[in-house]
């Protein structure tokens, strides 16, 4: 792999699943400090995995969302972080943070908020569903598991204003695990980050894509699944599902989407002599 690519957050990335093409389309890009958004993590583990760390010695994140295409039809699984600046706090697990090019790379692609039908949330927060009022309004429809939404007393704390939930409201439509959304897109409960935290399951051309939202932040945790984030809900639940979806994406025909991943957010796990896994990055 190229270290660069840890390093740096991702372009436009597509990939083809049979009739359905997935692109990720950025919307900007934070940074997330080593050892306080994985608390569990040492000085020795950052030495060792020094290449996932930018010149400031901090990992970065992509922000972004998901296009999926079937034929004319158009659903985007998260909504970015919106047109923010938000700088660094000395001390807090999280850097700066820049987004707002959603829209315009949207555009790049051919789409705009009115030719997109569905927004997918996977969980609520403010680098989710950045760009969620303005979809609603352009008239996509909102889904988002039924135990996110019944907890979204908590979605402030995580930067979601109540005005930006009262515009997601009038458009919600609440979804259970397995039921599909889209064709070829079906959702799959992952709580732990958040109470109600789904990921997105997409078939196709005999391949599946698990688009596993903030399940997991790095491809660091894909070795070592018991860090959780410092921000995570439920940390024991969190670690749980990790376990589980590295362990789907090394099944065969497997894919993962890793929305935080730099510029490796498409990838598959893959496992050496001994057992341990890993992220390989897949870009067709």
């Amino acid at each position: 792999m190229n270290d660069d690519r840890l390093r740096r957050p991702a372009g436009i990335r597509s990939l083809q699943l049979g009739d359905i093409k997935v692109t990720y389309v950025p919307d900007g890009a934070g940074r997330l400090s080593p050892r306080g958004w994985l608390p569990d993590t040492t000085d020795e583990v950052w030495a060792e995995h020094s290449a996932h760390l930018d010149a400031t010695g901090n990992l970065v994140a992509s922000m972004g969302g998901l296009l999926v295409e079937h034929g004319d039809r158009a659903l985007l699984i998260d909504a970015g972080v919106g047109p923010v600046h938000l700088p660094a706090q000395p001390g807090a697990p999280v850097g700066e943070i820049n987004g707002g090019a959603l829209l315009d790379n949207l555009a790049r692609l051919g789409r705009t908020p009115a030719g997109i039908e569905a927004v997918a949330i996977t969980h609520l927060h403010g680098d989710h569903t950045g760009w969620s009022a303005r979809l609603a309004e352009a008239g996509a429809v909102h889904l988002m598991s039924a135990p996110e939404w019944e907890h979204r007393h908590l979605a402030e704390q995580h930067g979601v204003s109540p005005e930006a939930l009262a515009a997601l409201e009038s458009g919600l439509r609440t979804v259970a695990d397995g039921e599909e959304i889209f064709p070829g897109v079906r959702v799959m409960l992952t709580p732990g980050h958040t109470a109600g935290h789904a990921a997105y399951v997409i078939t196709g051309g005999g391949r599946r894509l698990i688009a596993f939202g903030d399940a997991l932040h790095s491809p660091v945790q894909i070795a070592h699944p018991e860090w959780s984030a410092v921000v995570d809900h439920d940390a024991r639940q969190s670690a749980v599902h990790r376990r589980r979806l590295v362990e789907e994406m090394a099944g065969p025909g497997t894919l993962g989407f890793g929305i935080h991943f730099a510029d490796v957010v498409f990838g598959r796990v893959v496992r050496d002599a001994a057992g341990a896994a890993s992220w390989e990055p897949v870009d067709a």
